[in-house]
């Protein structure tokens, strides 16, 4: 077709943009340790039929009322189904940011998704030093309240601040307190996006707490991390009313297939939600296991550096050492990444490229003989490199 050409009909800046890098993109086989997975699989309580010779319920009432019900939020009306959170992403920079003229805020190092779309980036960085200790209100990896402001103050088209808590990859939560500071502030007019994907794993209070008193929050959850259901692709939006119906307004027709409602549903059962947290029990007890063993004088001699942020997810950071310098070093964590994977078959996520995560690995909490197996692989590739 000589009148048609897909540079003539795509948006220049997409044609331009770099795909966001997954973890399968790497690596498909092996003990896969490096995309937070569940890694003991759904709590799907019983078998569900599915009737797939009809378009989809377009609204899951049910889904949603079991949702609001499990987060205490008066109704479903306070709920929004997307394909995985990174619909939801897209959705509220196409609802409240004009390309080229408004902005978003992000506060690196946090999940590469926000940052994909036509849209300027301000970023603020978190507290990057462990001076104050891990997470809480000044500690690593905290949240820079004044820096935010200020950035607000200095750039009044910022229309989004996205948070991640805990976050992906530092494993730390965002006090409620820096929350509701920002949602406070008078001189911010947008929305403060809460992505709490990692929430089941921690004590932390969710911000999802917040939201009958805040219109301009988002807290966006899934079922990907503690339900163990990444394969569905659900993510969750929860609001006050007024916005959700918003997103739903520009959603498309049948975002959420029957076959993928089906599961979320019986994903929400009590028998079901009994089985998922015995399960986050489980990884949770597991972790704490995983970081001793992280720390034992035989690593550290090795080169396996701290742990670092609260270690309130599904996964640790890391550090691996320079063995002339004992400084964190990422051309090492970087070589033991590979060789893990491609001599092992033990797959992590190297994350040293990231402001604050230099020399670091992440490690997503598997089964007892997963994490067996890293340690061992581990030991094995340190000692040779």
């Amino acid at each position: 077709m000589a009148h048609f050409t897909l540079e003539g009909v795509i948006r220049p800046n997409i044609l331009g943009l770099h795909p966001y890098r997954c973890a399968r993109d790497d690596y498909q086989s092996g003990v896969l340790l490096d995309a937070n997975e569940n890694a003991l699989g759904h709590s799907i309580a019983d078998e569900q039929e599915l009737g797939l010779h009809r378009y989809p319920d377009p609204s899951h009432p049910q889904i949603k009322s079991r949702i609001a019900q499990f987060r205490d939020l008066p109704g479903p009306d306070h709920v929004f189904l997307g394909v995985g959170s990174d619909e939801i992403i897209d959705l509220l920079q196409r609802i409240a940011v004009v390309p080229s003229k408004q902005k978003i805020l992000i506060t690196p190092p946090t999940y590469g998704m926000y940052s994909v779309n036509d849209v300027a980036v301000v970023k603020v960085p978190l507290e990057l030093t462990g001076t104050n200790g891990e997470g809480g209100e000044n500690g690593r990896f905290s949240v820079n309240v004044d820096a935010i402001k200020q950035a607000v103050l200095a750039d009044p088209s910022i229309r989004l601040i996205f948070l991640c808590s805990p976050g992906n990859p530092t494993g730390t939560s965002i006090s409620i307190s820096s929350i509701t500071s920002l949602l406070d502030f008078p001189s911010f007019t947008g929305l403060v996006v809460v992505d709490e994907a990692y929430i089941d794993f921690t004590t932390s209070t969710s911000a999802a707490s917040l939201i009958s008193s805040y219109p301009n929050l988002v807290v966006m959850q899934t079922f990907s991390k503690a339900f163990g259901l990444a394969a569905i692709r659900v993510g969750i939006a929860l609001a006050q009313p007024p916005l959700i119906q918003i997103l739903t307004n520009t959603k498309a027709p049948y975002n959420i297939s029957s076959p993928t409602a089906q599961l979320a549903l019986a994903a929400l059962s009590p028998e079901s939600l009994s089985l998922a947290k015995s399960k986050i029990a489980t990884l949770n007890s597991s972790r704490t296991s995983l970081i001793q063993s992280l720390k034992s004088p035989s690593l550290a001699d090795l080169g396996v550096g701290p742990i670092i942020g609260s270690n309130e997810a599904n996964f640790v950071l890391v550090r691996i050492l320079s063995k002339d310098t004992s400084e964190p070093d990422n051309k090492r964590a970087f070589a033991l990444y590979k060789a893990l994977a491609e001599e092992k078959g033990v797959v992590v996520r190297y994350r040293g490229t990231e402001i604050g995560c230099e020399g670091a690995l992440r490690v997503t909490v598997g089964t007892e003989s997963e994490n067996a197996e890293f340690l061992a692989r581990l030991k094995e590739v340190l000692s040779i490199l």
